[in-house]
């Protein structure tokens, strides 16, 4: 347990207050696969396989994607089942109409709290043409680019919109 935790002269956080904060920051949504031990694909965001790895790919879903990112958010198996995919480095899955995909070599790992952190090395990049599916404020959202040049419609020349779906 963290030290600072139980010192009194540390506010508490308010649980539903920190995700609210980090909500407002907008990210890319991905799908870190491996294989397992016996070679099948494992797909989610914390399994033991993953310490055990050398090899991972982060697959950066396109806003077409929301069905695989919502698939492979929850526990259950079979995640892979109907989802096609590509072999990639090593034979690992990259999921197919991926906005990107980096596929890595394991360098390190550390702890973080409940959580184990993985240092990876890019080997190898994997681009496409598609849009990036992005997240934000607990919902899915879809980017559209800046363009500094143009008023978009949005009444400012000097900001982005990002459009929940």
């Amino acid at each position: 347990m963290n030290a600072l935790v139980n010192d009194p002269s540390t506010p508490a956080i308010d649980p539903a207050e920190l995700r609210r904060c980090l909500g407002s920051f907008v990210t890319g949504v991905t799908v870190i696969t491996v294989l397992d031990d016996d070679g099948r694909p494992i797909g989610m965001t914390a399994y033991p396989v993953y310490s055990k790895a050398r090899r991972f790919v982060v697959n950066i879903l396109s806003e077409e994607q929301v069905d695989i990112s919502n698939r492979f958010a929850k526990s259950g198996p079979d995640r892979f089942d109907g989802v096609a995919t590509t072999p990639g480095i090593d034979g690992l899955p990259l999921i197919d109409a991926c906005s990107a995909h980096l596929e890595c070599r394991t360098e390190a790992t550390y702890p973080g709290g409940d959580h184990l952190l993985f240092l990876g090395r890019v080997e190898r990049i994997v681009g496409g043409a598609r849009k990036p599916l992005a997240f934000g404020a607990g919902k899915y959202m879809v980017v559209h680019p800046y363009d500094s040049g143009a008023d978009n419609g949005t009444g400012s020349g000097n900001v982005a919109t990002l459009n929940a779906v």
